[in-house]
């Protein structure tokens, strides 16, 4: 989709598609309680292991945008107010139709509606919205922070990386105090703000990796080796338990960010994909990928027990995989429904933030 700037960037909706479908992969084979797939099971092919552990798609989004406003904005000044708006109409018509249906839903259901709507209040600062809104809230506390990050990128390109050591420093403190520091690196900014400022800070150097094959296949073989092991400790919910007592999420989340921007800045200044064909359509499912994410909650876990009760047995993860995809595309119109009738009609509100 191409910003308020008018840029478009295929490669990055090719990023996006990607992104999603690793989350989408991870909800449908394990669902919200390790079913159909339990989540103590690790693939013996060690690359999917960041399909079975697919949660981490939410940390290739958080770099993705930290590498993107860094291409946006570079070297050039920005109007704040103006950007706020804009960030503003870009997300906030859909997350207000996702918080209605969430809550007829839960209305429907018998649940408190008091509650949810205390959480919907909080939502702003802590991460209880529906749907994974929590993410929005995350990416909105970057958005308050993208004028220091600007300056620091401004002043030295390596100058993001104090501010990644300092976050590593709390966790560690906080890990030290409490025994675990999951919760607090995996859902809010204190843990994503190392992934925001590594996507900034390796576009700088994306000359550096412009067709380096060989340095990004290494990257990603070592990173993929990582979560390989990651998985078979445990993952998410089992190392060795949730929240996790181990230390690793001090530093999981940079390595996370690490690896993805080097990644993305390597395909971005690597490739120029077509606009047609398997291409095309990747980079479409990247263009409704905000409307997607949101929504698909609302489906991808009847879509599993569905397959699973009704089609085939799909505990074997290779078979969940298998039919993550099919369901994954068929979502597809549902994405275009919501961008094009919720989404597209705010854009011409949009204004240009970008000082010349």
């Amino acid at each position: 989709m191409k910003s308020s700037t008018g840029q478009y960037f295929i490669t990055l909706d090719h990023v996006r598609a990607l992104a999603l479908f690793m989350v989408f992969a991870w909800h449908f084979t394990h669902g919200g309680h390790g079913s159909p797939v339990p989540y103590s099971y690790t693939p013996s092919l060690f690359p999917l292991a960041l399909l079975d552990e697919g949660y981490t798609g939410v940390s290739l989004f958080m770099t993705l945008s930290g590498y993107l406003f860094a291409k946006l904005l570079d070297g050039k000044q920005i109007k704040y107010g103006a950007f706020l708006w804009n960030r503003a109409i870009r997300l906030l018509p859909l997350l207000i139709v996702v918080i209605i249906m969430k809550g007829i839903f839960l209305f429907l259901k018998g649940e408190s509606i008091a509650s949810y709507v205390v959480s919907i209040g909080t939502g702003i600062i802590l991460p209880t919205l529906p749907n994974g809104g929590w993410s929005i809230t995350t990416e909105f506390h970057y958005y308050l922070l993208l004028p220091i990050f600007l300056w620091m990128v401004r002043k030295s390109r390596f100058l993001p990386l104090a501010l990644i050591g300092a976050a590593m420093a709390v966790r560690f403190a906080i890990f030290h105090w409490h025994g675990e520091v999951q919760t607090f690196a995996y859902w809010t900014i204190a843990g994503r703000i190392d992934q925001f400022a590594l996507g900034m800070l390796v576009f700088q150097f994306r000359s550096f990796f412009s067709r380096r094959h060989l340095l990004a296949i290494a990257t990603l073989s070592l990173f993929f080796v990582f979560y390989g092991w990651f998985d078979r400790q445990g993952g998410f919910y089992h190392h060795p338990s949730y929240p996790s007592t181990s230390p690793i999420w001090v530093f999981l989340l940079t390595l996370e960010g690490l690896a993805y921007a080097i990644a993305i800045a390597w395909y971005d200044s690597s490739f120029t994909p077509s606009s047609d064909g398997i291409s095309g359509f990747i980079a479409k499912i990247g263009t409704y990928t905000y409307s997607l994410y949101l929504l698909h909650f609302f489906v991808v876990f009847d879509m599993a027990r569905f397959v699973h009760r009704h089609i085939m047995d799909i505990s074997n993860f290779y078979w969940a995989v298998a039919w993550s995809a099919v369901c994954f595309i068929l979502i597809m119109p549902l994405g275009y429904l919501s961008f094009r009738f919720i989404e597209s009609p705010f854009f011409k509100l949009r204004t240009s933030y970008v000082v010349k």
